[in-house]
């Protein structure tokens, strides 16, 4: 049976002690759901702390490198693939993810955000950002979800997955 994979999207260089807290903190209810984690497998941010999270609770993490080699990959990713296709991976991301969590916003989030829209994939942004939630939810009312905490969003994607 194949498993169901959450992708975990969100700042890197300037993820924000919140933003690395939430994810921190998604990754270890993923892992608790018996979810697999996807993020963009470096050692910085969202993706780090997503990954650090969700191997704390003994969880099963991958990582999708932009670079041709593994030299700044998170400790936390189990399964490392190796693009050398720079933010093009973030179309990798999106489409192997079964359901999109974007934790934060940044540039590269927003691109993973409008790629999986574009695919018809549901997502769910936990972030404070008023701008980015109008934004999105303007150019797709049903397959945008907002939630303020790592719980709510975790409630949302077993909705989602249970509806799918």
């Amino acid at each position: 049976m194949r498993k169901t994979i959450i992708g975990v999207m969100g700042p890197g260089n300037k993820a924000s002690p919140t933003h690395l807290k939430h994810a921190y903190e998604l990754g270890q209810q993923i892992a608790e759901q018996g979810w697999v984690l996807l993020t963009g497998g470096r050692k910085t941010g969202v993706m780090d702390a997503a990954s650090q999270g969700a191997k704390s609770a003994g969880g099963l993490t991958i990582g999708i490198l932009p670079s041709n080699n593994t030299s700044n990959i998170s400790d936390a990713v189990d399964i490392a693939i190796v693009t050398d296709m720079g933010n093009a991976r973030n179309n990798i991301n999106v489409l192997s993810s079964d359901v999109v969590i974007a934790c934060g916003m940044g540039m590269g989030t927003a691109s993973e955000i409008a790629l999986a829209l574009k695919n018809d994939k549901k997502v769910v942004l936990l972030t404070d950002h008023q701008e980015s939630q109008l934004f999105f939810s303007s150019l797709s009312k049903e397959n945008i979800f907002l939630t303020a905490s790592p719980a709510a969003t975790i409630e949302v994607v077993r909705s989602l997955l249970t509806e799918s």
